[in-house]
């Protein structure tokens, strides 16, 4: 990559980022509120894509399903309604945050010749792998009703995320990647973003035939840049 498009890459990430501020989808700071997380992914989409078809065909895809009302997990971080849109738009603001001290060090590597002599990295090719990287997700829940005690010993109906039983995935990563480029075809060419969503959780959602060739896919700075992402939304913010 040329000086010019590194400073591209880094004046496009803060601009960004100032769109998630004045959107930024909180009540008293903590509080998510689903309809503002909403407004904000669709106005982060509107800035980071330039082909204005695909950006109307990435965000039509996530209103024509529940992205924006799915959990992002059963147990864990984001098991409540509309957790699966606030956990990537919590991924998109990690990965934008340090795009600029993370990639500064990449270039630095040996491994980055290699790379940067075939591909180039932009803030939309970082967005868009944050963002879609749980597609997968999607209408992939549903709610069942346990009955369980409250503290004072009276039983309640009490709401249970589960995965359904008639679910066809071809794989986390993979799966959120066949979906994306449903609505984002042109993507086939942008390999280092392909990568960077179907190996975003490391070495835990690889077969054994796939992980004779993981070190290669590490040369993609864009993997082990949403692979931290993913897993500093999660761990540290709880989302």
């Amino acid at each position: 990559m040329t000086q010019e498009e590194k400073d591209r890459l880094y004046s496009d990430a803060e601009r960004l980022i100032s769109v998630y501020n004045e959107f930024f989808p909180a009540k008293d700071g903590k509080v998510l509120d689903k309809e503002a997380t909403k407004n904000c992914i669709l106005k982060m989409n509107q800035a980071a894509i330039k082909d204005q078809g695909e950006c109307q065909a990435l965000s039509g895809w996530m209103e024509s399903t529940d992205f924006f009302a799915s959990p992002a997990s059963t147990r864990f971080h984001g098991n409540y309604d509309g957790g699966l849109a606030a956990h990537s738009l919590a991924v998109a603001r990690q990965a934008l945050l340090v795009t600029k001290p993370f990639m500064e060090n990449y270039f630095l590597s040996p491994a980055a010749q290699k790379f940067t002599e075939k591909y180039s990295v932009s803030a939309s090719d970082i967005y868009i792998s944050a963002i879609t990287h749980d597609f997968c997700k999607a209408d992939s829940y549903k709610i069942e009703w346990h009955n369980t005690k409250d503290i004072f010993g009276n039983w309640k109906k009490t709401p249970v995320y589960k995965t359904k039983s008639d679910l066809r995935a071809l794989g986390h990563g993979n799966e959120s990647v066949l979906r994306v480029l449903e609505a984002m075809p042109s993507l086939i060419k942008k390999r280092p973003v392909l990568e960077a969503i179907s190996r975003h959780m490391g070495f835990s959602d690889l077969s054994e035939t796939e992980s004779y060739n993981y070190t290669n896919i590490l040369d993609n700075p864009l993997v082990l840049l949403i692979q931290f992402a993913d897993q500093s939304a999660a761990q540290w913010y709880d989302c």
